[in-house]
């Protein structure tokens, strides 16, 4: 039986009502299906050594990300279609002290809200002068920025005529890649807020409410991009919600 849009906010309802108002969502949060079918089972396995998988593992430097990687218009021959944005943002901690050094990703569907991706079957053009993702090392200031295109939304079959609203998944890693946590940044205004499963997973307002960019005109800039600022708090009180098991 395929679920309609009334089916999911039912379920999205009794959740709420019910669910620890926490920054974290269930790992089974039932109206996001692959959820239940995909989060663990049984108890995580401890590292006995996390200091040792972390000197094995890889890692990068700072001579491997370029001024380039941060700007995701440029990195083809001809312009990408759609919105060009600015999005700027700080990483900090607890205590809002800025956290630098740190390399951040990004990677997000074109202004059509189709990914470059062979499994993304949407019948929805390519861009052949975008695919979608970039990275950066936060400054002194814990401060990043990327060039891109607003992204689009897109459906995502997870019930019937169900759609992800516009969006830009972050990671961020310390000094070692098991040091990693993936979130995603929404736009102010999306209509699709209160359809979508996976930002009503975070089942605290506040929580979801900070995962909201901020329209920042003094970021845009003339004849050239729109404006959008975002920081990422890594833990306390504030944190930004990340996703668990990345």
């Amino acid at each position: 039986m395929t679920l309609t849009q009334a089916d999911i906010d039912r379920e999205i309802a009794e959740l709420h009502a019910v669910a620890p108002k926490s920054g974290h969502p269930l790992r089974d949060f039932a109206p996001y299906r692959s959820s239940v079918l995909r989060h663990p089972k049984q108890p995580l396995v401890p590292v006995k050594d996390p200091e040792a998988a972390e000197l094995t593992g890889p890692v990068f430097g700072v001579t491997d990300v370029t001024p380039l990687d941060a700007d995701l218009t440029r990195r083809h021959v001809g312009e990408p279609l759609g919105e060009r944005i600015t999005v700027e943002g700080r990483i900090l901690d607890r205590d809002g002290r800025p956290v630098r050094g740190q390399l951040v990703e990004i990677w997000q569907a074109n202004a059509s809200g189709r990914y470059p991706h062979q499994r993304d079957d949407h019948p929805a053009p390519l861009d052949p002068n975008f695919t979608g993702v970039g990275r950066c090392l936060t400054d002194e200031e814990g401060r990043y920025k990327f060039t891109t295109i607003k992204p689009g939304p897109y459906p995502w079959r997870n019930h019937r005529n169900a759609w992800r609203p516009a969006h830009i998944h972050f990671s961020v890693f310390g000094t070692a890649f098991t040091q990693r946590l993936v979130t995603q940044m929404y736009f102010p205004g999306d209509p699709l807020f209160p359809y979508d499963p996976v930002l009503q997973s975070v089942t605290d307002p506040a929580a979801r409410d900070r995962l909201v960019a901020a329209y920042d005109h003094d970021l845009s800039v003339p004849e050239w991009s729109l404006g959008y600022r975002w920081d990422i708090v890594l833990d306390g009180p504030a944190a930004t919600w990340m996703e668990e098991g990345r």
